[in-house]
């Protein structure tokens, strides 16, 4: 007969295995490309003109690690916005301003390949207790803005 905590314990088991398989409200969300780090990254900055948005800076942690002697696969960070939006996302709570301006993550892992990685706005509603239905749509608005540069960037 099982006991209690066997029970507890195998139901445990397995809604973590189930949980760590869902995408379902995922907090990160990636997209592959058979571009490199570099010309992924140009294709974002200029559809980030196209788009009118701004691109506050890019930080290349790559050679970041090898300025101190180290080694790192091709990892780049872009952080760019739309200071209205952020603003008006701020009004909303203060603290989503830890969040803003977005970012992308490009990066290569062992087996070559290159992924960009960004933060699904929808947490931010979470994260930040955000509940006024105009602050709701902004961030899907983001989020779907997101969707939209990531697929740019990681075309051929």
């Amino acid at each position: 007969m099982f006991s209690m905590k066997k029970i507890l314990f195998i139901f445990t088991l397995a809604f973590l295995l189930i949980g760590c398989d869902s995408k379902k409200g995922a907090f990160l969300e990636t997209v592959a490309t058979t571009n490199d780090v570099p010309t992924a990254v140009n294709k974002l900055i200029a559809t980030l003109k196209v788009k009118e948005l701004t691109h506050f800076k890019t930080i290349d942690h790559s050679q970041n690690a090898k300025n101190v002697g180290l080694r790192l696969k091709p990892e780049t960070i872009v952080i760019f916005g739309n200071p209205k939006m952020g603003t008006l996302l701020m009004q909303c709570n203060p603290s989503i301003g830890l969040d803003l301006p977005l970012r992308m993550l490009f990066s290569t892992n062992y087996e070559g390949k290159t992924t960009i990685t960004y933060t699904n706005p929808e947490y931010w509603s979470l994260k930040h207790n955000i509940k006024d239905k105009n602050c709701l749509e902004i961030i899907k608005k983001a989020h779907l803005a997101l969707q939209n540069l990531a697929d740019e960037a990681a075309k051929k």
